[in-house]
């Protein structure tokens, strides 16, 4: 049996991944459902332009833009051959979601290529129910700008994972994160402005972590994120894929694009320590950070 297109385009649009399909000169033809949830941006925004037109604008895990040196699509189109690639994509709010792409070639029927299909997958660590973020909201335990865990719930968990540490050598790292500049930002564009700066920063943390591991506002412009199973050369390697990725991140704002860095400290946990100590120890390394030129991840020597 031979499926009509009707059906296959009705197909296409419900996907569960996103999906969308260029011509070899990558201008946009289709774009689903679950490609505007993915990414933000409508289907009718995207129809038509060219998909390297600061729309996802993909990096890899080194912050290297793929759409101008490393394109799987345009390499697929290239050579034919389908490509896979674990890569971050630019929302339209702003922050950096790691999605699984796989682009497989368009042929005609004389097997000439006229363009690629991409379908791609959030790989965002899954978030709880909406029962257990409501409960949490409850209970005070969320911060309402970013509806990350705010300082009570980290110092909740933190409190947790010395004890674990303590009793069942567990071992985890913490990162004291801070944004660069960020009066500056309030100052050049606004409060409003400024807390969707902080709510994309969130988003970068929150998407790019394990399931396994926190990130919560410990108040202001700074994060605190809890990884576990954190020996000093794997903690060094999460704070700097994250500090790329919101290096890399950016606000639409008119004609502008807001950009921002943060500057982080991070240190293993040790068994004869509170979490007051801990957290000292990480503010350290965040001030020696901010005093010699930010943008950077600090570790403990």
């Amino acid at each position: 049996m031979r499926l009509n297109e009707s059906f296959m385009w009705t197909f296409l649009e419900n996907h569960c991944d996103g999906v969308y399909i260029t011509y070899v000169n990558r201008q946009i033809v289709f774009w689903n459902r679950e490609a505007e949830r993915i990414t933000g941006y409508e289907a009718t925004a995207v129809m038509g332009s060219c998909c390297a037109d600061n729309i996802l604008i993909h990096v890899d895990d080194r912050g290297q833009a793929l759409c101008t040196l490393a394109c799987p699509l345009m390499h697929a189109m290239s050579d034919g051959e389908p490509r896979r690639a674990e890569v971050f994509l630019h929302h339209k709010q702003g922050h950096r979601v790691p999605v699984t792409v796989c682009v497989t070639p368009v042929r005609d029927d004389h097997g000439l290529v006229i363009g690629a299909a991409e379908v791609f997958r959030d790989n965002a660590a899954c978030q709880p129910e909406h029962e257990i973020i409501a409960e949490l909201s409850r209970a005070a335990l969320i911060d309402q700008l970013t509806s990350l865990p705010n300082r009570r719930l980290i110092e909740m968990r933190l409190a947790e994972s010395l004890d674990q540490l303590k009793r069942y050598y567990l071992p985890f790292g913490i990162i004291f994160a801070d944004v660069d500049y960020f009066k500056q930002i309030n100052d050049t564009y606004g409060h409003a402005v400024g807390d969707e700066i902080l709510r994309m920063v969130s988003q970068t943390l929150s998407a790019n972590i394990r399931a396994s591991d926190l990130v919560g506002r410990w108040g202001g412009e700074e994060f605190l994120l809890i990884i576990q199973q954190a020996a000093p050369h794997t903690l060094a390697k999460v704070a700097e894929k994250l500090r790329m990725l919101v290096e890399n991140s950016g606000l639409h704002h008119g004609q502008d694009i807001i950009r921002t860095t943060m500057t982080m400290g991070a240190v293993v946990a040790r068994e004869d320590e509170d979490f007051h100590a801990l957290i000292e120890r990480a503010d350290a390394l965040l001030y020696e950070g901010k005093t010699t030129g930010r943008n950077r991840v600090v570790l403990e020597a």
